[in-house]
């Protein structure tokens, strides 16, 4: 139960994966099974949180035939319409949209007008997929701190083989295991990623910010840790390069482990080691940081013509690939093996199965 294909209405295989990973969320599947949603819009036939629900439904029903997700499209058009048309979309931008148009509608939308700010929103979106991502950044003169927290539903990864400059490799490229990551001589990891995500930034000459310290512009090194993490992590890793001089996709293998630890990378951790009482944390203290990875989606092709399926997992250790209609048995080494674009991580204590 619950593992169903859906029939691709044209090119959107970027929708039937990002369907597949909503609908295998353990708590969004909580939720909607549980007939919580109270529709809070003038015309529930226009709200998409409704025909979630019913996508939920649909979808544990134990109907084995595909489902024709129509309605879900034809709602995904009349609200995000830089995604109306039948040309192929990109999986990553059709999540936020949905994540967007989701959290307006638990609101009930009135243009978004009461949802402008998801800090003070507590619908079911936010409280799953809403993390807070602080940005401190420091004046080089008088070492005065400057800090920021944004909310995020989702973390994008640079990659090695963008026209980024990379970091070097992590201190675990030496063969070692970092992270359940076992390091195959300079193989990028998940944690390599994000390492670099989170190192400080020195923001040059040419970005100076004035500094409430010295009362004048000068230069700063920024740096972005995470202050509060989300029940679901969304790892989005940058494939698509659209830059003046080049449009491309990015190939390079990272490799990403089933079970992932945010310590390292927590707002807190940076202060406890800036304090000099860093220790690596013994795991029973720190089993809120740790995640499951239960989603990952994946694209084959190239920019101009691709195909996107997933892969998702639906219990502790069976997963299955599902490519629109299709659905098939898949292995652990099927998933970590595969290229990874979206890579989705759940709290383990939270996780019900």
């Amino acid at each position: 139960i619950g593992l169903r294909g859906l029939i691709n209405l044209g090119n959107t295989c970027f929708m039937n994966c990002i369907v597949q990973a909503l609908t295998h969320t353990p708590l969004l599947r909580d939720f909607f099974l549980s007939d919580r949603h109270k529709c809070e819009m003038q015309s529930p036939s226009s709200c998409l949180v409704c025909e979630m629900s019913t996508l939920f439904q649909e979808f544990y029903s134990g109907h084995r035939s595909p489902h024709i997700p129509y309605r879900l499209l034809h709602l995904v058009w009349t609200h995000a319409r830089h995604l109306a048309g039948y040309e192929q979309q990109d999986a990553h931008e059709f999540l936020i949209a949905a994540l967007d148009v989701l959290h307006r509608h638990c609101k009930g939308d009135d243009n978004g007008k009461k949802a402008n700010n998801p800090n003070h929103c507590n619908c079911i979106i936010d409280q799953i997929f809403t993390g807070g991502l602080q940005s401190d950044v420091t004046c080089q003169v008088c070492h005065g701190v400057s800090t920021t927290i944004d909310p995020f539903w989702d973390i994008s990864l640079d990659l090695p083989g963008s026209s980024t400059p990379f970091w070097p490799l992590s201190p675990g490229s030496d063969g070692s295991v970092v992270n359940g990551e076992s390091h195959v001589s300079g193989t990028t990891t998940l944690t390599d990623c994000l390492r670099r995500f989170t190192r400080p930034e020195h923001l040059g000459s040419s970005a100076k910010i004035k500094c409430s310290g010295c009362h004048s512009y000068q230069e700063s090194t920024k740096q972005l840790t995470m202050k509060k993490l989300p029940i679901v992590a969304c790892f989005h890793l940058k494939r698509f390069e659209h830059s003046a001089k080049l449009r491309r996709k990015i190939t390079t293998y990272v490799s990403f482990p089933l079970e992932l630890d945010m310590t390292p990378f927590m707002a807190s951790s940076k202060e406890s080691r800036m304090n000099g009482q860093y220790q690596q944390p013994t795991d029973s203290l720190n089993n809120d940081n740790k995640y499951s990875l239960f989603a990952v989606v994946n694209h084959q092709g190239t920019l101009e013509s691709g195909h996107y399926t997933s892969f998702i997992r639906q219990h502790k250790d069976q997963w299955f690939k599902c490519d629109d209609a299709i659905i098939t048995k898949a292995s652990i080494k099927d998933v970590l093996d595969s290229e990874g674009y979206l890579l989705f991580y759940h709290k383990q204590f939270l996780e019900y199965e």
